[in-house]
């Protein structure tokens, strides 16, 4: 199945953004994509660098946000993982991520479950945990198991997807470091992120996809700490393997062809899920064990 994963940056504004995403997901269809996959918050700048309540009106046009990345996967038939600032009543948001079906259908969403609180990252300021739990969505590529961001440094997120029949785990992204960082522990930073999700795809033979940003992006308010997002962008096999990276910094779309079949045969000589001792996990489910 081939697959494309826009990378991309913040274009100043939002009209610009969309415009570039929006010709992205045509040059990604005319090069016969079956699956395209946006990053987090893609519609926008990252607007959780700072607490600001006027922030919240971004997500006033989620309807029509919906609306409007339905008719682009329909128009050019493909499945499209789209990344939303959800209003769901006043007052309560949530970060929520939605596939669209190749008929501009939507096949199903998820609402973030981790969410984060760190300099320049202040996404608990915005979002409600979300409510939907870890539900795999059916789609014509496949069963997919969709995640955002923090979630990718959960293993427990990415296993019960697994154990639920995800085909696959995708990762929209907006991770970044600062430049005031070293550059030893801007490595460190990277190679855990990546290693992460690569030992998600070996722990549950399942291809994983993860789509990040690029750019330097500042607080408006000269508050918080300039994030410039790392890119980085891949997609990894079922035993790890990296099989199409990104840059750091360049906007692209990376294309990468999944053997859907390939999570079987991994699965006959790895049989992780066989040998797992549920007998004796009860203790995961506790907060810590003094």
């Amino acid at each position: 199945m081939k697959t494309a994963l826009i990378q991309q940056k913040f274009h100043g504004n939002r009209q610009e953004t969309v415009k570039y995403t929006c010709k992205a997901i045509e040059k990604a269809a005319a090069e016969g994509a079956k699956l395209v996959v946006l990053g987090e918050l893609h519609q926008d700048r990252y607007f959780c660098i700072n607490e600001n309540a006027d922030n919240f009106d971004l997500a006033e046009d989620y309807e029509k946000d919906v609306s409007f990345w339905s008719e682009k996967a329909k128009k050019n038939s493909v499945v499209l993982v789209a990344s939303l600032f959800e209003k769901r009543t006043a007052g309560l948001y949530h970060n929520t991520a939605v596939i669209f079906e190749k008929d501009g259908k939507i096949a199903g969403k998820y609402r973030k479950m981790h969410i984060p609180d760190d300099p320049s990252f202040y996404e608990k300021f915005y979002f409600t945990p979300g409510d939907l739990g870890f539900e795999p969505i059916d789609t014509s590529v496949g069963k997919i198991g969709l995640l955002i961001c923090w979630d990718q440094w959960y293993p427990e997120a990415a296993r019960i997807m697994a154990l639920k029949g995800a085909d696959l785990l995708i990762y929209p992204t907006a991770i970044g470091w600062f430049d005031k960082d070293k550059d030893d522990e801007k490595k460190r930073q990277l190679e855990a992120w990546i290693t992460i999700q690569r030992a998600h795809a070996i722990a549950n033979g399942l291809s994983v996809i993860s789509v990040n940003r690029v750019g330097l992006e500042s607080d408006e308010k000269g508050v918080s700490e300039p994030v410039r997002f790392w890119g980085n962008s891949f997609a990894a096999g079922a035993q790890g393997e990296i099989l199409a990276m990104a840059d750091e910094k360049d906007e692209c779309i990376l294309y990468v062809d999944l053997d859907m079949k390939r999570s079987e045969e991994v699965r006959r000589i790895w049989p992780f899920l066989r040998d797992r001792r549920i007998d004796a996990y009860t203790e995961i489910t506790k907060r810590f064990i003094d």
